[in-house]
């Protein structure tokens, strides 16, 4: 298992999986007093956490299905990336696209964080792409059925 150094300037507990095959950690919200988010109001939520990932990772920070589809509560910037070399505090841009307040409490989970390699790429120019049977076809190219 990745060894992630954390500081918890918080008051909520490390984030864990809930299980042994889950992908992501519940991430809490780390609050003096609630926050009440109006529909279509964004904030961004504190979480207490500094992490120090390795070179070659970042943690991705992604809605809470639950909070998604019972509240319309997301996460604006899905998935949100913490770099390896970012040290600052982990926060959470929560957006309300319901059309009722919804409060945020110390303690809630918010989100959800997942831990990822990644490579870094360098562009070559060149004249001419090779061709594929796809071609530039975008955007719904394939059809509906």
């Amino acid at each position: 298992m990745l060894k992630i150094q954390v500081v918890n300037k918080g008051h909520q507990p490390l984030p864990q999986y809930a299980t042994p095959q889950s992908a992501g950690m519940d991430l809490r919200a780390n609050l003096s007093e609630s926050i009440v988010l109006k529909p279509l109001e964004r904030r961004l939520i504190p979480t207490g956490l500094h992490i120090a990932l390795p070179a070659g990772y970042e943690a991705q920070v992604r809605p809470r299905s639950g909070l998604a589809l019972k509240k319309g509560i997301t996460v604006l910037n899905s998935p949100g990336t913490v770099d390896a070399d970012y040290r600052g505090e982990v926060g959470v841009l929560l957006i309300n696209l319901s059309q009722e307040e919804f409060v945020v409490n110390d303690g809630e989970r918010i989100a959800q964080m997942v831990i990822a390699r990644h490579e870094q790429g360098e562009f070559v120019p060149v004249e001419v792409l090779d061709e594929t049977e796809r071609g530039e076809g975008g955007y719904g190219h394939t059809g509906v059925k």
